[in-house]
């Protein structure tokens, strides 16, 4: 298994309850074929411009974990159809 970093931004509109919820669908995810090392949720940011003419904040979260490389795909497709993802990044950690 390789180790990577997610990012992923949340609409900051949401209820926090709505926010665990998806914050534990993509920890679900990744242990379909993988092990979550830590979630850290940074909470509510300015973002540099605004997305989609609408948000100006956005909440974060870096979830580290070590995954065979079919859980990216999965990942990416969860990101793209939630509405509430407004952006997202999977990067490889160097060992």
């Amino acid at each position: 298994m390789k180790a990577y970093e997610t990012v992923f931004v949340l609409n900051p509109d949401m209820e926090k309850e709505a926010m665990d919820a998806i914050i534990n669908n993509v920890k679900s995810v990744i242990e379909t074929a993988g092990e979550v090392d830590g979630v850290d949720e940074w909470g509510k940011r300015k973002l540099a411009y605004k997305i989609a003419n609408k948000y100006t904040e956005g909440y974060y979260v870096l979830v580290t974990f070590k995954a065979e490389p079919s859980v990216l795909d999965e990942l990416n497709h969860r990101y793209l159809i939630n509405d509430n993802i407004i952006r997202d990044m999977i990067v490889a950690i160097e060992d």
